[in-house]
């Protein structure tokens, strides 16, 4: 039986947390990104383009050292774990 999908981000949720409160003091930020159902190979037809799916890891990969840290993002903005 799968698991809800709330119970299998914990663990995610958690070393995302872990990790960014042990790097702040490096400047270093740790966030997830969700990219969202992308039309690739595995993905199959009919999700959104890798193009923007791409964008919301650009933007997370690409933020100021007083950005967000330890957050779970899609399109730049934050989401419930």
């Amino acid at each position: 039986m799968a698991q809800p999908r709330s119970s299998r981000r914990r663990p995610r949720s958690t070393s995302t947390r872990q990790l960014a409160a042990d790097l702040k003091k490096d400047g270093i930020l740790v966030n997830a990104v969700d990219t969202g159902w992308t039309a690739t190979d595995m993905g199959g037809p009919g999700g959104r383009s890798a193009r923007d799916g791409a964008a919301g890891i650009v933007w997370a990969a690409t933020l100021h050292s007083d950005g967000p840290t330890g957050g779970f993002f899609y399109d730049g903005r934050g989401i419930e774990w």
